[in-house]
């Protein structure tokens, strides 16, 4: 891939269970794998701009999405494919458990 996205093979479950692991970032995934590909801005977890650029660094390192730039917005999408390859039914598994309720709690 390229400087920013992890291939395959440099891709680990631990990483990316560890990106998962963050409630905001777990959040975005979600609204990801609902919406598909969408542009950063559009993704409101209730996190200010700076805050989520550092989760967006996460999960791209982490190989949990991939970040394409166009014109000044960047756009995500999950990478199901090398997910399931590095860990089948991972992320299936992590979208399928109850979102957390008021106060965290599922």
């Amino acid at each position: 891939m390229s400087a920013l996205h992890p291939d395959l093979g440099q891709m680990s479950v631990d990483k990316v269970l560890a990106a998962l692991g963050h409630p905001i970032r777990l959040a975005a995934v979600r609204i990801l794998a609902a919406q598909g590909e969408t542009y950063c801005g559009a993704i409101d977890v209730g996190a200010a701009p700076s805050t989520m650029t550092t989760h967006w660094r996460i999960l791209r390192e982490s190989g949990v999405v991939s970040q394409r730039v166009h014109g000044r917005r960047h756009y995500l999408r999950l990478r199901y494919d090398d997910l399931d390859v590095l860990c089948p039914g991972l992320l299936e598994a992590v979208l399928a458990t109850a979102a957390p309720g008021p106060g965290g709690s599922a």
